[in-house]
């Protein structure tokens, strides 16, 4: 799998009052988010790809008021599938 390296300034991790590890995970999940919304990812795909389970990332989203059913016809039947 390919593998992204992003730079960020030092001011980004004073003021997120989080550790790097932290901010890194944060940063990972708000790209899932935001691929999600952009429907270039599913709700399953999106949750794996920031390493969370299917129901946390559900409720994490559910929480930034980002609408979890945001899936077309073919969408709606790979969520469906058992994984």
């Amino acid at each position: 799998m390919p593998n992204l390296s992003l730079s960020y300034p030092d001011d980004l991790l004073i003021t997120s009052g989080k550790s790097p590890q932290e901010l890194e995970e944060k940063l990972l999940f708000l790209l899932a988010v935001k691929l999600f919304e952009l429907r270039r990812l599913s709700l399953g795909k999106a949750a794996r790809f920031c390493r969370m389970s299917k129901l946390k990332f559900m409720y994490e989203i559910g929480r930034l008021q980002v609408p979890v059913i945001n899936l077309d016809d073919d969408q709606i039947a790979d969520e469906l599938r058992d994984d």
